[in-house]
């Protein structure tokens, strides 16, 4: 791939940092090993590394996407910060193209003692915009921010929200090259996210290759061509949005089990014939012996799977109407999924965990028993089985869906994944007459009779 298509290349870059217990050991680091060096070659360190990246590579295209996500601590902050020349790598080199914009943290980059429009003068300045530039982008900059007349007022008065409405209108509105946003939006209300995200998807139209750390998987599947998952400032991974949050998921929950499958998540390819079978033939059917999700049509190969196995799941049933384990679910079925659970270990109040999201990775539903107050279940006992069921409506939008199914406990208030298979269920739900998008409302629509002259 040409080097001309890359906004942003990052090569093996590591950062330390000193950590000293004590402000008496940082005056002892300035000046003893100095004098000790006098006197002898060995010196003392007073101090201990603290390795905050440890070989970041990755490049980011022109007009490309690229989500950052990991835990607190991860080194996404280091990393923007030596991408944007805030702060010097130890080594290691970071190459970019163009105008950077970057979103670093609330209120960043800003006099508090000065006002909205003063902030934006001085911003946009330091972007590199002349003064007739920026007044020609002030108007554009003030309506996106929309704060009224705070603009006008010194930017600490300013509520967080409000902090966040400039920065981002000013970052936003400067058509810059590279945006990079950090967490920035996370503070701002539902209806200026959306326009945030909306402004996001006009800059990346135009070109803008945008780098975004965020927390919420959500905003990685929908916004992201790809992602890149740190941990402890290392790269784990890189591509698929979707295999990065699970694997970030992994990391939230405390994977304890290599995934005893392919550890890639894609679309579902082409499925098998519908099996046209009478429910009540088989409605007593499952497996209590062995896993037999991969004898299933729907099943999805590429499910993503992991837990102790504590406890199983073993084996389903998805009924749509008299169908069993169809590749098609029609509007409006009554879908109904049994499913046999293997307990190998005893479980105290074991978690039924039930999820359907698109095939790009957003969550269209997702509950658990804990939820929902079912506690029939209240013990799984050491070599048993379960039965359990799960039984809605189908309101779906047209397009294809995965069902991912889990069993998990609780011990010391920390979740203790038994067994999660995420996306193991595939269907598919075709043209929709009545509506258009992702669920059916049901909207009673009245239209009053034309009265009057």
């Amino acid at each position: 791939m040409s080097s001309d298509n890359i906004a942003i290349s990052i090569k093996d870059i590591r950062k330390c940092f000193y950590v000293y217990n004590n402000p008496h050991d940082r005056l002892k680091q300035f000046v003893l090993p100095k004098l000790k060096r006098l006197i002898t070659s060995e010196s003392e360190n007073y101090y201990k590394e603290f390795w905050a990246l440890n070989g970041i590579s990755f490049d980011v295209m022109k007009g490309e996407t690229v989500g950052l996500i990991g835990k607190n601590g991860s080194g996404k902050s280091t990393l923007l910060q030596v991408i944007c020349g805030t702060l010097t790598a130890t080594s290691g080199t970071v190459e970019t193209t163009g105008r950077i914009a970057a979103l670093l943290e609330l209120g960043s980059g800003f006099n508090p003692e000065f006002t909205g429009r003063e902030n934006i003068y001085l911003n946009a300045a330091i972007l590199g915009l002349s003064k007739s530039e920026i007044d020609n982008k002030f108007d554009a900059i003030a309506a996106f921010a929309d704060i009224g007349d705070f603009i006008e007022q010194p930017v600490k008065t300013y509520s967080s929200g409000m902090v966040v409405r400039l920065a981002f209108a000013v970052q936003a509105q400067v058509d810059p090259d590279i945006l990079i946003v950090d967490e920035a939006l996370a503070v701002g209300d539902a209806k200026f996210q959306a326009k945030c995200f909306d402004r996001l998807r006009q800059l990346k139209n135009n070109g803008t290759s945008i780098l975004l750390v965020t927390h919420s998987g959500e905003q990685i599947v929908t916004h992201c061509d790809k992602a890149v998952l740190l941990s402890g400032g290392n790269k784990l991974y890189q591509g698929s949005p979707k295999v990065a949050v699970n694997k970030y998921m992994d990391i939230l929950f405390g994977k304890t089990q290599s995934p005893a499958k392919d550890d890639v998540v894609t679309e579902a390819s082409a499925l098998g014939n519908n099996t046209q079978n009478s429910a009540s033939s088989v409605a007593a059917g499952l497996s209590l012996d062995t896993d037999c999700f991969n004898t299933k049509a729907n099943y999805n190969k590429n499910e993503y799977r992991w837990g102790d196995r504590a406890a199983s799941w073993l084996d389903y049933q998805l009924f749509a109407g008299e169908r069993l384990n169809p590749a098609t679910v029609y509007a409006d079925e009554k879908i109904k999924i049994r499913c046999s659970i293997y307990f190998e270990k005893n479980i105290h109040n074991p978690i039924i965990g039930f999820a359907v999201k698109t095939k790009e990775g957003v969550t269209v539903y997702n509950t658990n028993s804990h939820l929902l107050n079912e506690d029939t279940l209240q013990h799984g006992r050491e070599n048993t089985h379960s039965i359990v069921e799960f039984e809605f409506d189908n309101k779906l939008g047209a397009g294809d869906y995965f069902i991912s199914l889990g069993i998990a406990s609780m011990k010391d208030n920390e979740v203790v994944p038994h067994d999660r298979r995420y996306d193991v269920i595939h269907f598919l739900v075709p043209t929709v007459e009545s509506f258009s998008g992702m669920t059916n409302l049901e909207l009673n629509l009245k239209i009053n009779s034309s009265f009057g002259k």
